[in-house]
């Protein structure tokens, strides 16, 4: 392979370090922007090229994302003006712009009081208002195939796992740990009876990685290899932590005062159900992590 210049946004996070450095094992030459200076020693520490500054409105983020090539978000999934910057940038280019999306756009604010296992298998037609917005931009990125960009969206559900970079630790799980080390007892929202899909980073990483070599333009991923209820994660941890009190049941109201509305209904509180049969199908993608709860057990 011809080493080929990447540029991440988001490398400081989970995902993005964890994938910074994956790419750069398999050769790979890695760019960031990043927000704050400090930021660019941690990074160069890792073999990481970063400079610092705004990512919109800036005349020399435009020139370093026209100067790689593949652009990769993992920054937000989010942040319209972020995404309308790079897509503009890379526009009649031909150029690979991989979005990362997240698992979210499937929540239904079930609060934990009930099981569903409808499957998505594609991109989400009629997300609920919150999500919306996310799913617009997901949307426009694959628009971008026919306007000279080879765009590809990734959408993870829940990733545990040990990261590779600066950031080692992801988002749902450790929050319930931490809560239940705090509390001194594990805690589910409603009847913790809702589902969650799950990917562990290392097999993540592997899909981002086939997507560059065989992703068709305007493409559209999930990353899953598991499925498990909210209550079984709060009993593993509780297992985990040596906790002696039964799992404590808490309304979405008590969670968003702990964690704010997006975690507690989209992280924590909805059914997340997703097929990630297109990769494995189109892509060839064959994760090997399939156990998120002997993961915690090993963990912690």
């Amino acid at each position: 392979m011809d080493t080929k210049r990447v540029f991440i946004l988001g490398t400081t996070g989970y995902i993005g370090g964890s994938l910074a450095i994956h790419l750069q094992q398999q050769g790979y030459e890695i760019y960031s922007r990043v927000r704050r200076e400090t930021d660019i020693p941690r990074l160069k520490a890792l073999g990481i090229t970063a400079t610092a500054g705004l990512m919109t409105g800036d005349p020399a983020f435009t020139a370093e994302l026209q100067a790689a090539d593949i652009v990769i978000n993992v920054a937000s999934s989010d942040d319209p003006f972020l995404v309308t910057t790079i897509l503009e940038a890379l526009e009649g280019s031909g150029k690979m712009y991989i979005h990362t999306s997240g698992g979210g756009i499937l929540g239904d604010k079930a609060a934990g009081q009930h099981a569903n296992s409808n499957t998505y298998t594609d991109i989400i037609e009629k997300p609920l208002l919150e999500r919306a917005g996310r799913v617009l931009i997901d949307q426009e990125v694959m628009n971008y195939a026919q306007k000279g960009v080879h765009t590809i969206v990734i959408c993870p559900t829940m990733v545990y796992g040990k990261g590779l970079a600066l950031k080692q630790e992801s988002d749902q799980i450790p929050t319930l740990i931490r809560e239940a080390q705090q509390r001194g007892q594990s805690v589910m929202v409603g009847k913790g009876v809702h589902l969650t899909s799950n990917v562990h980073i290392m097999d993540l990483l592997s899909l981002y990685e086939l997507a560059i070599s065989k992703a068709p333009a305007g493409s559209f991923y999930y990353a899953e290899n598991g499925l498990t209820s909210f209550k079984a994660i709060a009993e593993q941890i509780s297992h985990s932590l040596g906790l002696q009190k039964e799992v404590l049941s808490i309304s979405i109201g008590e969670a968003i005062e702990i964690w704010g509305p997006v975690m507690a209904h989209f992280g924590l509180g909805s059914n997340i159900v997703a097929s990630a049969t297109k990769a494995r199908q189109e892509l060839g993608w064959q994760p090997v992590h399939n156990s998120l709860l002997e993961e915690i057990d090993k963990t912690y």
